[in-house]
This record gives C-alpha cells, sequence and structure tokens, in this order.
C-alpha cells in the first residue's frame, strides 16, 4: 500500500506540470491558433491537397479563407479514399495508416477519419493526460493512481485494409496506448477489444467485478447499461458497495443532463463528473472547473479552429470567424484543421461560447440534428435543459428520447412529437406535457412565436415508450455500445416512425 501511495503522489506530481502550459495558451489564444495554422500549411504544403490550394502562398488568415474551401466530408472523401488505399502525401505528410471509422449520427454511410501519429499522440493521448492533470490540480487529494479506472469505449476489432488499418478510435487508442496505461485499467484489452456488444458487456461485468475502481471514462447510456448489469450480477444494491474508493466519471459523447440523478442513485454516493468533447476527428475540450458545465477549448493539440454562425447557415455559402470574432451565447457550427490533414472541415457539431478569457464552451447539438420545420430553431441544449426541468418538477427520469416535427396537413397547425423512455414515469404525462412545451417557449423565443395561439405548432405530441425500446431499436441496426448515440432531434421523421411502430 504504501508503494501504491508513493506511486500516486509521483504521478499526480508530474501530470501537474502541464498546468503552466495550459495556463499560457488559455492566455496568449491567439497567438496559439495562429502557431497552429501555420505549422499545419508549412508542413503539409507539399501533399497533394496543398498543391491543390495553394499552402505554400499563404500568409494570412485571409489568405487561408480564400484558398482553402470549407468541406463537409462528402466532399473530402475522394482524399480520404486516397489516403486510405496507401498513397503518401495526399492530405498529410507521409502515410496515414490507421482510420477512424465512424457511421456518424447524421449519414448512415460510414466515414473513415484519418489519424495520423501526431493527431494520436499530440492531439488524443495528449488530451487524456491533461484530463488527469486539470482533475489532479483541481483535486490534489485525489487517489486516481491507487485505483483502476474503469473504460468503456466503442471498441471493435481492428481490420486490414489497402495496407492500412480501420476501426473505431477507441479501438486504435487501445491498441497503442503506453503500457503504463494498461497497468491502470480495466477492462484488459483483449476485452475492451471484442466486438460483439453483448459477449464483450458479459466479458466485462465478469472482470470488473473484483477490480477495486477508482474512476470511470466513458459515454453515460452506455455506462450506465454497463452498471446496471454490475449491481444485477453482484447481487449490490448501489455500486459504492462495490467499489466504495470511486471518487469520479469522466464522460462525454451525450448530455449527462438526463442521467444525472439516476447515477446519483445508482452510484450511492456523490462523486465528481467531469465532461470531455472528444470526436473521431479530434479532441476539443474538457471541463476545466469543478462543478461547471462549461468546456475549455483546448487549443495546443493541432487543432486550428473556426466558427459559422448559424443564424446566417447556408450549407451553399459557408462563411466562417476566427476564434478571436466569436460572441457569447451564438450558436456555432465548428470547422477544424487538424494534424491529422483534415482542412476547414466541418465536423457538424455545434457550439456556444460562455466565455471569451478563457473560451470555454458548450456542445448545443449538430448542424443537421435540429428542428426547424417551421423556423422555430430548435437545438439539442434548448431540449435537455427543458427536460430536465419537466423532469425536476414531475419527480421522473428520463433514459432515451427522440423527437421530429409533424407537418401541416389539410390546414392544421404543425407540431412537434416525441417518445421519452421512462426510468421513473410521471403520474401524468399531460401535465410533464405542458411543463415541457412551457419550459420551451421560455428558453428559445423562436419556438415560443411559432406556438402563440396555436397558429404555426400546436402542443407537442408525447408517447411513452415501451421499456427497452430503444435498446431494442439500436441493437436492430447494429448500433450497440460505445460511440453509438441515439440520434436526439431530427428535421424529419427518419427515425421517429420505426420506433412509432415498435412501440405499438
Amino acid at each position: 500500500m504504501a508503494t501504491k501511495a508513493l506511486f500516486n503522489t509521483v504521478v499526480n506530481w508530474f501530470i501537474r506540470q502541464r498546468i503552466d502550459q495550459i495556463q499560457n495558451f488559455m492566455n496568449h489564444p491567439a497567438e496559439t491558433q495562429n502557431g497552429v495554422l501555420f505549422s499545419q500549411l508549412y508542413h503539409a504544403e507539399n501533399t497533394d491537397y496543398g498543391k491543390i490550394n495553394g499552402f505554400s502562398s499563404i500568409s494570412s488568415y485571409e489568405d487561408f479563407q480564400r484558398n482553402v474551401p470549407i468541406v463537409t466530408y462528402e466532399d473530402f472523401e475522394p482524399f480520404i479514399e486516397k489516403a486510405r488505399q496507401g498513397n503518401p502525401d495526399v492530405i498529410w505528410p507521409g502515410y496515414i495508416r490507421k482510420f477512424a471509422k465512424s457511421s456518424g449520427t447524421t449519414n448512415a454511410k460510414s466515414k473513415f477519419i484519418p489519424i495520423s501519429e501526431e493527431s494520436l499522440e499530440d492531439c488524443h493521448f495528449k488530451a487524456g493526460k491533461d484530463l488527469l492533470s486539470i482533475y489532479a490540480n483541481n483535486h490534489p487529494e485525489n487517489c486516481l493512481f491507487l485505483n483502476k479506472n474503469l473504460r468503456l469505449g466503442g471498441s471493435s476489432e481492428l481490420y486490414e485494409n489497402y495496407n492500412t488499418k480501420f476501426g473505431d478510435l477507441s479501438a486504435i487508442m487501445i491498441e497503442n496506448l503506453p503500457f503504463w496505461v494498461e497497468i491502470t485499467t480495466t477492462p484488459s484489452k483483449k476485452i475492451s477489444l471484442m466486438s460483439e456488444w453483448e459477449s464483450k458487456l458479459a466479458a466485462i461485468v465478469s472482470e470488473v467485478r473484483n477490480e477495486d475502481v477508482g474512476s470511470m471514462t466513458g459515454v453515460p447510456s452506455w455506462m450506465m447499461v454497463l452498471l446496471q448489469r454490475v449491481l444485477a450480477d453482484t447481487g449490490k444494491g448501489t455500486i459504492a458497495e462495490l467499489w466504495p474508493n470511486l471518487e469520479v466519471f469522466f464522460h462525454g459523447g451525450i448530455s449527462f443532463k438526463p442521467y444525472r440523478d439516476q447515477y446519483r442513485k445508482m452510484l450511492g454516493k456523490d462523486i465528481n463528473y467531469y465532461e470531455i468533447y472528444n470526436a473521431s476527428e479530434g479532441f476539443f475540450g474538457i471541463q476545466d472547473q469543478h462543478g461547471s458545465d462549461e468546456m475549455l477549448l483546448m487549443l495546443d493539440y493541432g487543432i486550428f479552429y473556426e466558427f459559422v454562425p448559424m443564424d446566417s447557415f447556408d450549407p451553399k455559402n459557408l462563411r466562417a470567424v476566427p476564434l478571436e470574432k466569436v460572441e457569447i451565447g451564438k450558436n456555432y457550427a465548428m470547422v477544424i484543421t487538424t494534424n491529422s490533414g483534415l482542412w476547414r472541415y466541418l465536423i457538424g457539431d455545434t457550439v456556444r461560447f460562455t466565455s471569451l478569457k478563457p473560451f470555454r464552451i458548450k456542445i448545443s447539438g449538430r448542424t443537421k440534428h435540429y428542428i426547424n420545420a417551421f423556423g422555430e430553431e430548435l437545438m439539442i441544449d434548448n431540449v435537455e435543459t427543458a427536460l430536465a426541468k419537466a423532469c425536476e418538477i414531475t419527480n421522473s427520469t428520463v433514459s432515451d428520447f427522440t423527437g421530429a416535427p409533424v407537418f401541416m396537413k389539410d390546414g392544421e397547425s404543425g407540431a412537434h412529437e416525441w417518445i421519452f423512455e421512462f426510468v421513473t414515469a410521471p403520474q401524468n404525462l399531460a401535465h410533464f406535457t405542458e411543463i415541457f412545451d412551457g419550459h420551451l417557449k421560455s428558453i428559445n423565443s423562436d419556438y415560443e412565436a411559432k406556438r402563440y395561439n396555436n397558429i404555426t405548432l400546436k402542443q407537442p405530441v408525447v408517447h411513452m415508450a415501451k421499456p427497452q425500446l430503444f435498446y431494442r431499436w439500436m441493437s436492430g441496426r447494429g448500433k450497440l455500445g460505445g460511440q453509438n448515440k441515439v440520434p436526439r432531434l431530427s428535421n424529419d421523421r427518419e427515425y421517429i416512425e420505426p420506433l412509432l411502430e415498435m412501440n405499438k
């Protein structure tokens, strides 16, 4: 035990040395970002993409805007495919051997996101260390390295193709983690890389039930599924009975709001919660303040950021602004240029700035995941805030949900239609709906205007889902586990129709 305590003390001291560098980019954001941009351009000027877009002639941000187009995955795919087939110097110097396969939440087609050695080391792995550094700095008394970290990724097998590898980002990371991480992590690499979700879940439960877990990392929805299985397998009433030293959950991928109360009850103790913002394309944000719901935008990971204001978002004429020109409270679509060869890439997420000194953000939604069928501009953060209030007032909890428009027909007003799967259902669904609708009006003036006198939008249509509806739906789509997310909002009825059919 004395050896473990010494190890914990030494590692804590070591990882906190990074704090000064984080403080530096917080104090000098524009200089840091300019350094990132021109370093990337210099490194990639002799690539195919660099030659096509004249990287060598770019000497200012304005040149960069003029020379290099903002692209979606579909625009950029031919270059990615050429690199994936083993050709060097296409979008980034040398060969890119690893690609993170992601279906995304807005396109059923598989995407292959390039993962260069630089992005793996200087972005993804660096962010993991920074997360621990920030947490250790905020909680000097922590015991992170006395106990195991329970990780739950969307890992799948890595497949060889074209002399390159592709798989989930988590699989790529687990394959390449240093040995000391494996010593402090559960489950093992072998189990983490299992591809079939149900078999992997059983194997994870069998292993982790005997570990002393002090921290957890994963997506809230899937981690909850795992923890529920652990409780069922062990017969424990709460996780605290099994893992009394659990102190923190590092979570990301989806909003934690709908799950907070459920975790509090299931864990049986108060722990710390730290949010992260990562994706296959890069690691972008870390909650740097204890108890906050904002994330610090990480500016020295080899990612140059630009932002397209959503109030003027036009897919055919995208106009971005640099970091120093963003405003607090506005929704922006994020555009990234990365050290894995993505150039002015529209990632699909929208963010809202909560602070400019330093730059802190909240994820507000997706460029394609919103409801705006009637000019209401309903974003996911509006919905989750209103939903949290409705749950609080009605003493209910929601595990999953999705929403879509009901289009106008035969002269009738439109509406929004929702399916909520409750862990604890409200006594009166109509009262729940009324509160939910009322709070949407209070936080979204466009929605309120469309709801006025039911002229454009009638009251929402709300359905109570059968137990495990979303789990069965995701299973039927082959989307169980890890990085797969239930689509929360859609501007059409693609997701809600099959769910309604299954819910009959």
